[in-house]
């Protein structure tokens, strides 16, 4: 197959009408011959037929953006019979069922790393606030409470060892960062060799010795079978007493009600947390009541330039997609030749 298409009809792409930068719609219209369809998420009989008949379908990651009707499961994908490709706004991809879509011939993109300085940033932004106790010195402040700024006294993360598990795209930038603060960097992960850690910049460890050994564990996996409820009321038992968590990853990879308990009970110190089961959290969710707690809302990834690259990167992973060249973020890359093939019938000459 050549990368340059010598031909290709109109093909449509669907998003919901959820907010995204603008960069992505400018970026499908330059192209010249797509049809982009946007979609209401509340809709119903308008929303299944625009995907129904569409090719490229973008949807957000956030599963708890888009409604579970509309989210890419066997059941909509027996709906959709048209559909090629699907792009992920994210680099996760929960609302997402890529076996599913392997099966039906259904090509699936995710856009890692285009919003990773965004999220390892937000990482050392919690774990800040928890050192520094940065919350409870501006509650303080603005309650007219504040006398000693020893009650307020916080810590030190030089000379600390920080655990990072999964030391991808955006692990890899914490690991950088994290020697700049004069940490010591060690990393889990099962994807990588020990050789691939160590060039990340992290001594390889396996994920009970990570625990034992880490003074701050930042979690950055993705969420899957194997890692929802990784970290549960044994794997924070094995965490150093005194010890912080941090996850900017996604809710359901640490059990949010044993992470409670080892708050109360003094076991470990306090968690950075930008992620949660449900998003936004119930606000009178136990973790939010505490001052030991930094909490955000899944904003890690969530500025101007992340967002803009995310969108720029699903709109042209969609155009390669569409015309025949294999994308940089292939998430089933077995799919390809029946994928090529399918777009194939579609018309589509490359």
């Amino acid at each position: 197959m050549s990368d340059a298409a010598v031909s290709r009809p109109e093909l449509r792409v669907a998003r919901l009408d959820l907010w995204i930068d603008p960069v992505f719609d400018e970026t499908i219209a330059r192209d010249g011959t797509l049809d982009l369809r946007v979609l209401p998420a509340g809709g119903d009989a308008v929303t299944a037929a625009g995907l129904a008949g569409a090719h490229a379908y973008h949807v957000s990651a956030a599963k708890d953006e888009v409604p579970a009707r509309w989210q890419v499961s066997a059941d909509l994908l027996a709906h959709c019979p048209q559909l090629l490709c699907v792009s992920s706004g994210g680099a996760g991809y929960d609302t997402v069922d890529v076996a599913a879509c392997t099966r039906a011939g259904v090509a699936v993109v995710n856009q890692a790393g285009a919003n990773a300085a965004s999220v390892a940033e937000m990482t050392f932004a919690l774990l800040l606030s928890l050192v520094k106790r940065l919350s409870e010195s501006e509650a303080a402040l603005r309650a007219g409470t504040a006398v000693s700024r020893e009650a307020l006294m916080g810590h030190e993360i030089e000379g600390r060892v920080i655990g990072i598990v999964g030391i991808g795209e955006i692990g890899r930038r914490v690991a950088r960062i994290a020697t700049g603060f004069g940490l010591k960097v060690i990393a889990y992960d099962p994807l990588l060799t020990d050789a691939q850690i160590a060039e990340r910049g992290a001594a390889p460890v396996s994920f009970d010795a990570l625990l034992e050994q880490a003074d701050i564990v930042s979690l950055h996996c993705p969420l899957n079978a194997v890692t929802r409820g990784m970290v549960d009321a044994a794997a924070l038992r094995r965490m150093k007493r005194d010890a912080l968590f941090v996850s900017t990853a996604r809710g359901g990879i640490h059990d949010e009600d044993a992470l409670l308990a080892a708050l109360e009970s003094g076991h470990i110190a306090g968690a950075g947390l930008d992620v949660w089961q449900v998003e936004p959290p119930p606000p009178r969710s136990g973790l939010l009541q505490r001052p030991d707690v930094a909490a955000a809302f899944h904003t890690g990834g969530v500025t101007h330039e992340g967002r803009c690259k995310v969108a720029q990167g699903s709109a042209t992973q969609i155009l390669d997609m569409l015309a025949g060249r294999k994308p940089a973020r292939l998430l089933n890359p077995e799919v390809w030749p029946r994928f090529l093939a399918r777009l194939a019938e579609h018309g589509v000459k490359v």
